[in-house]
């Protein structure tokens, strides 16, 4: 498609999000399509992206693989994720000038780490990946830094927000003297 749609959805979700869970429970094909009361042939195929999966079907591969529904036909989140200043879902409050935006919501049984972050320029700050599940979230307090994984680094200034996985190498470059950001480190 030419308005930069996918061509193959949801297909293409299910058969990434069926691999992902598989993977993870460490089933192997003939496993799991056991457990589902479906023929190994028929999962081979939706985990190459072929084939019409009923409702059903899904269905019986989600409870088999302990996972909702959902996790097997909702889109895949973007690797990276930017929130400019003044930009993302707030709320006001009504006796103050308090103003709370939403940057991240906290995933069930997450860990964080937050640290402050000074950086100057002339130096690149390269990071091997961290643990699996790792993401990294960060909102920029002074100068500019441009900032995330190899290949889809962004830049940022004052108040902006990035998220990106800290599982795959990344890196940090601050673009101004006196650079500041706030760094989260999330552990799923």
């Amino acid at each position: 498609m030419t308005d930069g749609t996918p061509s193959r959805l949801p297909l293409d979700w299910i058969a990434a999000a069926l691999r992902r869970e598989r993977t993870r429970t460490g089933l192997s094909l003939s496993e799991l399509a056991k457990r589902a009361g479906i023929a190994k042939s028929t999962l081979s195929q939706l985990e190459a992206a072929g084939g019409n999966p009923s409702m059903e079907t899904l269905w019986a591969l989600a409870v088999a693989l302990g996972v909702p529904f959902s996790a097997l036909v909702e889109p895949p989140a973007p690797t990276v994720q930017v929130i400019r200043a003044g930009e993302g879902p707030t709320v006001r409050s009504e006796q103050s000038s308090y103003v709370a935006t939403l940057l991240s919501a906290s995933p069930p049984g997450a860990r964080r780490d937050i640290y402050t972050v000074d950086l100057e320029p002339g130096t690149v700050r390269a990071s091997d990946p961290h643990m699996p599940g790792t993401v990294e979230h960060i909102v920029v307090s002074a100068g500019r830094v441009t900032a995330g994984p190899e290949g889809e680094q962004a830049e940022l200034g004052v108040g902006d927000y990035m998220a990106y996985r800290g599982d795959v190498p990344h890196r940090y470059e601050a673009l101004e003297p006196g650079t500041k950001f706030v760094l989260i480190m999330q552990h799923v």
